[in-house]
């Protein structure tokens, strides 16, 4: 069979084959921990090449505020991010520290560990997964418009949230434990919303507005439960 025949057979058994499955990766970090920058480098490397077969692997860069008192303020954190890591170490166990990487909202690890981040994705792919969509996401001023259709759940109810994301950013950092670095990173959320909820008698679908700034941004939208466990998500470019 010639190349160009083979690539064809490839492609379309892809194309034919099951979708992959949303999987959420939350990285807890921050510009003034010496650790981070390789958790960010692999959070933009899932971002990139997507190398879990059978996950679409939807990232989300929070950055923790309780770095900031150790002298350098990252210009990205929030202290929404760090409360956000709080109770996923009260509901997960374990401690709070960077970089950790929370897949799905269920599974905790070592943010610059490619093997167990890899293993922790894979495990999250296999899961059965709602179905969300975003079935638009544009600009209108200083707004971005998105328009979200979920169905009703098949079982239990689920919280919606709706997170605004940098695609990129990157900072020259002046003090701290990474003093002299420029850092880069990856859908770096500058807003996460909870947008109401969803069970069996009632699913979303309605058109939300979220302030979004002037550099290039994504909109991730995902479904969770009041623990925080994730099991519907999509993601789209504010266009």
């Amino acid at each position: 069979m010639k190349a160009g025949l083979v690539l064809f057979a490839i492609a379309a058994a892809r194309a034919a084959g099951p979708q992959p499955v949303p999987v959420v990766a939350e990285l807890f970090t921050s510009e003034g921990c010496s650790s981070c920058p390789p958790a960010d480098r692999l959070l933009a490397e899932l971002d990139r090449s997507q190398p879990v077969a059978g996950a679409r692997v939807i990232v989300l860069s929070e950055h923790v505020d309780y770095w900031n008192q150790l002298g350098w303020r990252d210009p990205f954190s929030e202290p929404q991010f760090s409360r956000r890591q709080e109770q996923y170490a009260r509901v997960l166990g374990g401690d709070v520290y960077t970089p950790e990487l929370v897949v799905d909202g269920r599974d905790p690890v070592l943010g610059n560990d490619a093997a167990a981040v890899g293993k922790a994705i894979l495990r999250a792919a296999a899961r059965a997964k709602a179905p969300v969509r975003i079935a638009g996401a544009r600009r209108e001023g200083a707004e971005a418009a998105i328009e979200i259709a979920i169905p009703p759940l098949t079982k239990g109810r689920g919280e919606v949230w709706v997170a605004i994301a940098d695609e990129s950013a990157r900072s020259s950092v002046s003090r701290g434990e990474n003093a002299g670095r420029t850092l880069v990173h990856v859908a770096v959320v500058r807003s996460l919303t909870k947008a109401g909820k969803v069970d069996k008698s009632e699913g979303m679908e309605r058109t939300l507005r979220m302030a979004v700034g002037q550099a290039p941004a994504r909109a991730i939208v995902f479904v969770a439960d009041s623990g925080g466990t994730i099991f519907g998500a999509d993601e789209a470019a504010v266009r």
